[in-house]
């Protein structure tokens, strides 16, 4: 079955050297050092660099590897395995867990659907404010860490392409932060819909810049932990993403007249 879909697959060992703890820059946000790693890895599994079915390195070669103890090592694992995310059994290690049945068959109903656009947008509406509250309620330590990290630094400056990557993890990581696999699944789909056209939002600087702070505000609110004011920050996100696009396929068609 297709890893894209969160089914399970063959069970792929993964090197210790995938997993490697990235080096924070000075002031970055920090947790404890089991909530930096269960952060790491959730991400990992989160953007899909760590598949269904992939087969973790052994706790003593995986903390050796990360440079922590075997104790902070099993508590992040005890974090990923309460979030449903992992599966530890004795004598077979750990391994990604598939998604749950109904968010795989929800992905084998939609996946080659005529999907416009429009419509997509529309569903952005309606589940990303949502997604956005409830991360505001639930997330974790390890969420917040990943999310800080991520928005550590300001992305003007990048190409479009990375600006629209980091976009997309970002709003990958708002789903994981509202522990709703169903919506998060949903979400995941809307962001490979619209990721062609999501990139006109990023095509200017002040378009980067306009996204960047979006963000800021929505993760202020999660981070307070105030589900109103993170709602109302990723509508605001949303109209002010919806007009940038708008404005470039605009001046696109407009370039593009005889």
């Amino acid at each position: 079955m297709d890893s894209t879909t969160g089914a399970p697959g063959h069970r792929r060992p993964v090197p210790s050297s995938a997993l490697e703890l990235p080096r924070l820059s000075p002031g970055a946000f920090r947790g404890s050092v089991s909530t930096e790693i269960s952060a790491h890895l959730e991400k990992l599994i989160a953007v899909g660099e760590l598949k269904p079915g992939d087969r973790l390195p052994s706790e003593r070669e995986l903390a050796a590897s990360l440079g922590v103890s075997r104790a902070s090592l099993r508590e992040a694992m005890h974090e990923l395995e309460a979030k449903h995310l992992v599966e530890r059994r004795p004598g077979r290690g750990t391994t990604v867990r598939p998604a749950p049945e109904h968010v795989q068959t929800l992905y084998s109903q939609l996946s080659d659907a005529d999907h416009q656009l429009r419509d997509v947008a529309e569903l952005r509406g309606a589940i990303e404010p949502r997604l956005a509250e409830l991360a505001a309620e639930r997330a974790t330590a390890a969420n917040l860490v990943e999310l800080e990290n991520l928005l550590r630094n300001p992305v003007a400056e990048v190409a479009p392409e990375e600006s629209l990557r980091l976009d997309l993890e970002f709003h990958m990581l708002i789903a994981a932060a509202s522990q709703n696999p169903l919506m998060s699944a949903i979400n995941t789909l809307a962001c490979s819909w619209t990721s062609s056209t999501r990139v006109l939002s990023h095509s200017t600087r002040y378009a980067r810049e306009v996204s960047y702070l979006g963000h800021r505000a929505i993760l202020a609110a999660v981070a307070a932990g105030n589900p109103a004011e993170a709602r109302d920050a990723m509508i605001r996100h949303l109209a002010d993403v919806a007009e940038l696009t708008r404005d470039r396929f605009e001046d696109g068609a407009a370039e593009g007249a005889p």
